[in-house]
């Protein structure tokens, strides 16, 4: 069968998601599935190239899997005619001048979120990519997760009726660095390299709870430095100046409330790292990234509060769990797949810069709530 090569930049591939999610268990894992059947019956495999900026790194990445072409020089690599995608996992506050570099050379651009610092430069890099007649995708990977899947095929069948509300609790304690090493990395806690939770988790929020209920009309949000200091990874101190916790809550269409707790600095009781419950006058819904369980109206039981008598009900086992029904990939891979048949075939990828850049604004007037300590609506 004729195999379609797609040459893409992988730019910050030696980074932990760039390497493990995006080149490992996405786009080697689809050539070591022989490729991604294409409409003309072609097989579209994707031709990584390496860029970073350690080379040493590089090249032991590249002779791992057998890769020959790598870079530490953007501009050599888009050069490159066998190149038509440029993807981007560099820390944020590098991402938008390499894909201004890469709209420059007629490269389709494909990025981690947020696709830019502020909301201004993020329009402003979707509206250079379209007007440049070129097709942009930003990673939204959790809509491809299973719990989330099943929780989406709920809302889509009418499950829960009218949906009233969104809860969501997500974080873990990131060690301090200095007795166990922190599980992030310590520009994350700096707020000049782009770090903090807001930036990083409220673009996520932002796509899923478009997917739930429909888009963000307001928002207010408290957020929080819990732990000032930390330990890098050379064990020298230094001042965490970005958010480590946010406490938000966001407002959707037909008077739906959504609010979710995010932290860097709670212990996990929950079945998993995020959680989210949807209530609606039909039924509700508990999902996290990979399980998913409801209680329908017609079998929700009756509950009583007695303060002065030990609650005996076991809630948790009153939920029926959502069979998969499927079996799904990696979510970055699954992405990654739809986003290759967009540029091969023209099919659907609602999830492009502009869809990115809500995400970055969303987070931007939830920094300004916070801020300001007052409500912001989010403007059309």
């Amino acid at each position: 069968m004729t195999r379609r090569s797609v040459g893409i930049i992988v730019n910050g591939v030696t980074g932990r998601m760039g390497y493990r999610q995006h080149l490992v268990r996405s786009l080697l894992a689809i050539r070591e599935d022989g490729g991604i059947p294409a409409a003309d019956g072609s097989l579209i495999w994707p031709e990584p190239v390496l860029v970073g900026r350690n080379a040493d790194r590089l090249a032991a990445i590249a002779q791992r899997h057998g890769l020959e072409a790598w870079t530490t020089d953007l501009a050599e690599a888009l050069a490159r005619p066998d190149v038509e995608v440029y993807f981007d996992a560099q820390v944020t506050s590098q991402r938008e001048k390499a894909v201004r570099l890469a709209v420059e050379a007629g490269r389709h651009i494909y990025a981690e979120k947020p696709v830019a610092e502020d909301a201004a430069s993020a329009f402003d890099l979707a509206r250079t990519v379209q007007a440049a007649g070129l097709r942009s995708g930003v990673v939204q990977d959790k809509l491809f997760l299973p719990g989330i899947r099943k929780l989406l095929r709920l809302v889509e069948s009418g499950f829960f009726g009218r949906i009233l509300s969104v809860r969501g609790e997500f974080g873990y304690w990131v060690f301090e660095g200095d007795w166990q090493p922190g599980q992030r990395p310590s520009w994350n806690y700096r707020r000049a390299d782009g770090g903090g939770i807001v930036l990083d988790m409220v673009p996520h929020w932002n796509y899923l709870l478009e997917a739930i209920a429909g888009r963000v009309s307001a928002v207010q949000c408290v957020t929080a430095t819990h732990i000032p200091q930390r330990v890098d990874e050379s064990g020298a101190p230094y001042e965490a100046t970005a958010d480590d916790a946010a406490y938000t809550t966001f407002e959707l269409p037909d008077r739906i409330i959504a609010q979710i707790n995010s932290s860097w600095c709670v212990r996990v009781d929950r079945d998993e790292l995020v959680e989210f419950q949807v209530d609606g006058t039909h039924g509700s819904a508990v999902a996290g990234l990979f399980g998913c369980r409801v209680q329908p109206r017609a079998i929700t039981p009756r509950a009583v509060w007695d303060p002065d008598e030990p609650t005996t009900e076991p809630f948790r086992g009153q939920w029926t769990p959502v069979p998969d029904n499927a079996r799904w990939a990696n979510g970055f891979r699954e992405q990654w797949e739809a986003f290759l048949r967009h540029i091969v075939d023209g099919a659907e990828f609602p999830w492009d810069f502009e869809s990115g850049a809500r995400g970055v604004q969303v987070a931007e007037l939830a920094l300004r709530s916070a801020q300001e300590h007052r409500r912001v609506e989010v403007p059309a």
